[in-house]
């Protein structure tokens, strides 16, 4: 009886041995997961890309609306701010201010390598900074309303006389106060 415990015993010892490592559960992710905030997490991020896919896809129907100095109506025709604040409005329920300038300085500062589709890009185009603003649809290109005579376009920001002109990017937060307001849906 007692070999017969003791081949039990090597038997087990050995196969402790040569079994795969039991990996250590991780006390934090086991906290979050139990709390739900993985779950939201993801589903967080998931609505984020949504909510600048539907901005985007928004903007990308505009394509060809004439371009009209100090317009805002997407029928009739916009101007480079004006374009931008209509798709703000009508994608996300956000009204952003009226000028280019104005919308610069209440969105909040990024890196062009941190640009997502939905953020905003300005050029100084008048010889003024933040004189002209689109939005960034990914891969380099925006679109925005470029100038009397012409329509809502995409351009890539490569080209040379946008690298030129280039002021900066920015972020539209739902915390800037009443300078971005989500409106009630």
């Amino acid at each position: 009886m007692r070999s017969l415990i003791t081949a039990i015993a090597l038997s087990a010892a050995c196969g402790l041995a040569t079994a795969e490592p039991v990996s250590q559960p991780d006390p934090m992710a086991e906290l979050l997961a139990g709390k739900g905030l993985i779950a939201r997490l993801e589903g967080v991020r998931q609505n984020m890309s949504s909510v600048a896919s539907e901005l985007v896809v928004n903007a990308m129907s505009f394509l060809g609306v004439r371009y009209k100095y100090g317009g805002n109506d997407l029928d009739e025709g916009v101007d480079c701010s004006g374009f931008v604040r209509a798709i703000y409005e009508q994608s996300l329920g956000m009204v952003l201010p009226r000028r280019a300038a104005e919308q610069a300085r209440a969105t909040q500062t990024i890196s062009p390598d941190e640009l997502k589709p939905g953020d905003l890009v300005f050029f100084n185009t008048m010889k003024s900074a933040f004189s002209h603003v689109g939005i960034y649809i990914g891969d380099n290109k925006f679109i925005h309303a470029p100038r009397s005579g012409e329509r809502v376009r995409v351009e890539d920001m490569r080209q040379s006389y946008w690298v030129q002109r280039f002021n900066g990017a920015r972020r539209v937060e739902a915390s800037l106060g009443s300078l971005a307001l989500p409106l009630p849906r």
